[in-house]
């Protein structure tokens, strides 16, 4: 089975994360990097995303 990936508009649609900050968040290493489709063309595994968005703290969950 083929995995699917995500280009930026959905990404960024998944994760509520501007450009900027998707872009910074790859710099710091805090956000999986994508992988070239293409020549001019990134996408992101939906395994990846999904991990990341697994690993987020829950807003509102503190002291429970």
């Amino acid at each position: 089975m083929t995995e699917r990936h995500f280009r930026r508009p959905a990404v960024q649609e998944l994760t509520g994360l501007s450009r900027s900050s998707l872009y910074s968040l790859i710099s710091t290493g805090d956000f999986p990097r994508p992988i070239r489709i293409g020549k001019r063309a990134v996408a992101w595994p939906e395994s990846a995303v999904s991990a990341w968005l697994a690993a987020r703290p829950v807003a509102g969950a503190e002291g429970r």
